[in-house]
């Protein structure tokens, strides 16, 4: 088997394995035949017309259904460059068709559709919708067909597929797994968007590996924007299947597509290619199809590398010669290539998510033995680690940082996707989100009231983080909302204070008692400061009442001892309150016990 420079620089696997599973299953060669079929059933009438018009057909085969997509009459390169500007989403929302909206996000906030494209879309776009209620329910939001989806066009009728994909992602339920996603397969299409759209697909977990360009060296169509433009706004996204009838190589990476469009096409090598001229290209391409073992990936690029990139754009179609490897264009394509994956290796190596998601399970688990152990000691780890009282407390600060900023950055990273994918990843680890948060902010809050004279964290301490996994648990608590159940009672020596921010509370509340006991305070400050008082035992008795916080708040050295201290002295002798009558009677006892 021959080898493969891209499958050892492609940075997502699934990519390959698409491309290699189309190829072997025939989907390529079915596709073809399903686009042929479709131009071969065009009126005759269409083929004169000078208007473009979008046809589709819908095709029941034994391993997969293919919906086809072409246009009447055949494309050419001058349709394309006639409608090759990008149309913003803001123009689209003007123009009152929204309905890729979808793909923005407070990260990602706009994108550009390319003209032509999106303009045949919303003129059949009656059809289109017809079309989709015979695949999808949208009360189930799942594929009607039991077979795989393919949607698949040439050259123009290759972004009407890719556009009627994206649209049908966004519709199908989040939970669906990638194999039961619809695959979009395009042959000599132009390039539909500019980086925004490249973006708002990338941001998608699963929607990338749903798209595989094939694109032949020397047609015209996949590079004609990166060519005829000197600073092209389009950019490419999905797997791109570069082919001859030499060979085929597969690559992701959307930086060495732009190159390899750019270098397969010269003014003087450039063609149109029709669907006929990638069919006879395709009937070759199962037994060429060359593959390399990934053993290598993630590893910089070495020297013995290079012989193979010219074996592979040899492949593709390059002719290159003993004498042109010196050829000042190959060599600058293969050095910047080697340069761009070295740069991925290291980023790679730098924040492979199963090395941190490892740190972070072993992060936590020492905050949970750190918890226990304070408790064992008789004080909590929130005292313990404001008031530095034994050596390990001062280790609790670099385990606190790694945890910080792993979270930090997944939430704003979950912040910035698009609304429906964003609110599923976010349902997906909201648990181990809350978990964190409930014992590390804590923490923050004992280090910024370590300082003298700290107050308000809320306005002047508190993490952006922190208030987003704090929103988004509580949106979806509301949907499961009640009395605390026996289960919750009996578990309640064990748990983390549910509200996070307890704790700033309770410094609050002893900056507040020193405030009535200081006779320089202000007659506003001692009223606000016994206001915020009587709002805070009402809290706490809600939280008891609801088991939401732990035990360890009773304990003899804990700061919530010292506020209740505090707060008995400046008190009249006849207050009376649920919290006075629940700690004078010690049922803190009972509460342990889940029988309070």
């Amino acid at each position: 088997m021959s080898i493969s420079v891209c499958d050892t620089f492609s940075r997502f696997i699934s990519g390959l394995d698409l491309a290699d599973l189309v190829v072997n299953a025939d989907l390529l060669q079915l596709s073809c035949d399903a686009i042929e079929d479709l131009h071969a059933e065009t009126n005759p009438h269409q083929k004169l017309s000078s208007t473009l018009s979008v046809r589709h057909k819908l095709v029941q085969q034994s391993n997969c259904t293919i919906i086809a997509f072409a246009t009447s009459p055949l494309c050419t390169k001058d349709h394309i460059l006639q409608g090759g500007d990008l149309v913003s989403s803001s123009t689209l929302e003007e123009q009152k068709f929204p309905l890729f909206d979808f793909l923005r996000s407070k990260g990602n906030p706009s994108f550009s559709i390319l003209r032509v494209a999106i303009n045949l879309f919303k003129a059949y776009f009656q059809e289109l919708s017809q079309l989709k209620d015979q695949i999808h329910d949208s009360t189930t939001e799942e594929l009607l067909v039991n077979s795989w989806l393919i949607v698949t066009g040439h050259s123009l009728g290759g972004t009407i597929a890719s556009l009627f994909t994206l649209w049908l992602l966004d519709n199908i339920r989040k939970t669906t797994r990638t194999n039961q996603l619809p695959f979009c397969i395009t042959f000599g299409s132009p390039l539909i968007g500019d980086q925004g759209l490249q973006r708002a697909i990338s941001e998608h977990s699963q929607w990338n590996s749903c798209f595989l360009h094939v694109a032949a060296f020397k047609d015209l169509s996949p590079g004609i924007f990166i060519t005829s433009q000197p600073n092209p706004q389009h950019m490419p996204f999905g797997t791109y299947f570069f082919c001859s009838e030499l060979g085929c190589n597969c690559v992701e990476d959307p930086e060495v597509v732009s190159w390899l469009l750019k270098s397969t096409i010269t003014p003087v090598s450039a063609e149109e290619m029709g669907i006929d001229d990638y069919s006879g290209i395709v009937k070759h391409l199962k037994s060429r199809l060359i593959m390399k073992d990934i053993s290598q990936l993630g590893q910089p690029v070495t020297p013995s590398l290079r012989p193979e990139m010219i074996l592979q754009l040899k492949a593709i179609g390059f002719e290159i010669s003993a004498q042109q490897q010196q050829n000042n264009i190959i060599n600058d394509l293969i050095s910047e290539w080697e340069r761009h994956e070295n740069r991925k290796a290291q980023e790679m190596k730098a924040i492979d998510p199963n090395e941190k998601l490892n740190i972070v399970k072993i992060r936590m688990a020492y905050l949970e033995w750190y918890k226990k152990d304070c408790k064992a000691k008789g004080v909590g780890y929130y005292d313990s680690y404001k008031n530095l009282y034994f050596k390990r407390d001062g280790e609790v600060t670099k385990h606190k940082k790694v945890l910080f900023d792993y979270w930090k950055k997944l939430v704003e990273d979950l912040e910035r996707k698009p609304q429906k994918e964003g609110a599923f990843m976010r349902e997906t680890w909201l648990f181990a989100g809350t978990n964190y948060r409930r014992m590390v902010e804590p923490l923050d809050i004992a280090q910024y009231y370590r300082q003298t004279g700290k107050r308000d964290y809320l306005t002047y301490g508190r993490s952006r983080h922190y208030i987003l996994l704090e929103q988004w648990q509580k949106e979806q608590t509301e949907k499961l909302a009640g009395p605390p159940n026996d289960k919750k009672k009996q578990s309640v020596a064990g748990i983390l204070t549910e509200d996070s921010c307890f704790w700033m509370k309770v410094e609050e509340a002893l900056i507040s008692c020193k405030l009535l006991k200081d006779e320089t305070s202000s007659t506003s400050e001692k009223q606000s400061a016994r206001e915020f008082l009587n709002t805070f035992e009402q809290y706490v008795m809600d939280q008891i009442n609801n088991y939401a916080v732990s035990p360890e708040i009773f304990l003899e050295k804990s700061s919530f001892t010292k506020w209740w201290k505090d707060f008995q002295e400046i008190i009249e002798t006849s207050h009376n309150s649920p919290l006075t009558d629940f700690i004078k009677n010690r049922r803190y006892r009972q509460y342990e016990r889940g029988q309070f």
